[in-house]
């Protein structure tokens, strides 16, 4: 009987599947080249898999933990919105950068349809969805943000911001899409950052009846 694969091999083994599907999706990647890339057999890969859609489980598991590890320390605190939300675009982009093919392989996730889309949409956003609205309600009845919304469409939107910027920093065509606006300049994050709690805090802060136009003045 071989030796039972440490911790450190079983992550290295679940990188290379994370990398192999972000690159080819599902249905391209193939478990002989992701073994190959791990440097371990397919014998043993299917020892601990019982098929691809099992590994390809075991690796979204794989990173949503490591995504969770890395907004805890921000979505555990209270803190004023706009403060909670740097942190999260902090994490976000830090994760990013650390993790690119993470971020594809979620990227390769969205295309999904039918029951397999809303299956894989309930794991990977519920979460944040629930997360998102409580705190936007919370923050909203404590005063600190406009009255005349609903904190789970505003949760929404803003998710959708962070989701966006997610695929900005590692998936070609977004970056490609981002150049059109930002120019082909190195990366900035922190411009990223500084600019888009801009966006949000007038998104959050300003009621309608705040906002005079100019054929109202």
């Amino acid at each position: 009987m071989g030796k039972k694969l440490t911790e450190a091999q079983r992550e290295q083994i679940l990188e290379a599947g994370i990398a192999a599907f972000a690159e080819h999706g599902l249905h391209g990647a193939g478990m002989a080249a992701i073994a190959r890339d791990a440097h371990i057999s397919v014998g043993v890969l299917y020892k601990y898999y019982a098929d691809k859609e099992d590994f390809f489980q075991a690796c979204l598991r794989h990173s949503l933990s490591a995504l969770e590890e890395a907004l805890a320390a921000v979505t555990a605190r209270e803190d004023k919105l706009l403060r909670y939300a740097a942190g999260i675009i902090r994490a976000l982009g830090d994760f990013c950068r650390d993790h690119p093919s993470h971020i594809r392989m979620y990227h390769q996730i969205t295309t999904a349809s039918g029951d397999r889309a809303r299956a894989l949409a309930e794991e990977i956003e519920a979460v944040t969805a629930r997360l998102y609205t409580a705190y936007i309600a919370e923050a909203q009845a404590q005063g600190d943000l406009r009255r005349d919304m609903d904190p789970r469409f505003f949760a929404f939107f803003f998710d959708n911001l962070l989701m966006m910027l997610q695929f900005s920093c590692c998936c070609d065509y977004y970056r490609a899409r981002m150049a059109l606006y930002e120019g082909e300049g190195p990366w900035n994050p922190e411009r990223m950052e500084e600019e888009l709690l801009k966006f949000l805090e007038s998104a959050f802060t300003w009621e309608r009846t705040d906002i005079v136009h100019r054929d109202e003045r």
